[in-house]
């Protein structure tokens, strides 16, 4: 038993090391991981999409010697810019506890958090803020362009985009663990 056990520990580890020296690795991981668990390949594009976005958003926080402390704090300005609502309080919304706010957003919602963080990026890269007070305004200006998009889109739909749908609600025939659902 324990030898199954140590060679067990030992291919996690040798697929650890080879993700390490190859990052590609990690990313079909988490592809692979998101289609057992039933997203569709639509959904997951635009996940790993949102990841890159949000690397970028991240290196340019670093670049402007944001303290890693803060990122919590300005996703919660830009979120609650577009979507009306803090992280937490979306997550309440809906009914996340653990999960992550971002692999049980819809499309739109993806889209649309992309949105704020790509144009939070550029806007960043055009203002050179220095202060935390200036990333603050920063966070607004990229978030408020993403609700003028919602609120356009809203307009033509007639209804909300911001759902409390979780990706247990929309995922036909889910494999979603008891805790995501």
């Amino acid at each position: 038993m324990l030898n199954l056990l140590n060679n067990g520990w030992l291919k996690v580890a040798a697929n650890r090391i080879d993700q390490l020296q190859d990052p590609e690795l990690s990313i079909e991981q988490a592809i692979q991981d998101y289609r057992r668990l039933g997203y569709s390949e639509e959904w997951i594009n635009q996940r790993i999409r949102g990841i890159e976005v949000r690397k970028m958003l991240t290196d340019e926080w670093k670049r402007g010697n944001v303290p890693n402390d803060k990122y919590g704090f300005l996703t919660d300005v830009i979120t609650k810019q577009w979507s009306g609502m803090k992280t937490r309080e979306y997550k309440d919304f809906k009914g996340l506890h653990k999960e992550s706010l971002r692999d049980n957003m819809t499309n739109v919602e993806l889209a649309l958090n992309m949105l704020a963080e790509a144009s939070t990026t550029e806007i960043s890269k055009e203002r050179n803020p220095q202060t935390i007070s200036q990333h603050v305004k920063v966070a607004e200006s990229g978030g408020n362009v993403a609700k003028a998009a919602r609120k356009e889109l809203e307009n033509k739909l007639n209804r909300s985009v911001i759902s409390p749908a979780k990706a247990s609600d929309h995922i036909p025939g889910s494999n979603l663990p008891k805790e995501l659902k």
